[in-house]
């Protein structure tokens, strides 16, 4: 079976969730490493469309405790 290549809709949703939450509280992509305890190249290579790399429900736990949310925020309300 052929690995997913593309991002699906609903793993670039909570992509722009935090890519939104970093802007809003003025975090760099570093900030958000360090709160999921990964290194800024990771965090980048989420937000580029190029890479394979996505949060993981313990990244969101960990985010979502810091911003003091839950981690359904990161979800959107209906099914993408």
């Amino acid at each position: 079976m052929k690995s997913q290549e593309r991002t699906t809709d609903i793993e670039q949703y909570v992509i722009d969730f935090v890519r939104k939450l970093r802007a809003d509280h003025n975090l760099n992509q570093e900030d958000i490493a360090t709160i999921i305890g990964s290194s800024q190249a990771f965090v980048a290579n989420i937000e580029s469309s190029k890479s394979r790399a996505k949060y993981n429900l313990n990244h969101i736990n960990l985010l979502a405790d810091h911003f003091g949310i839950s981690p359904q925020k990161f979800l959107p309300e209906k099914a993408v």
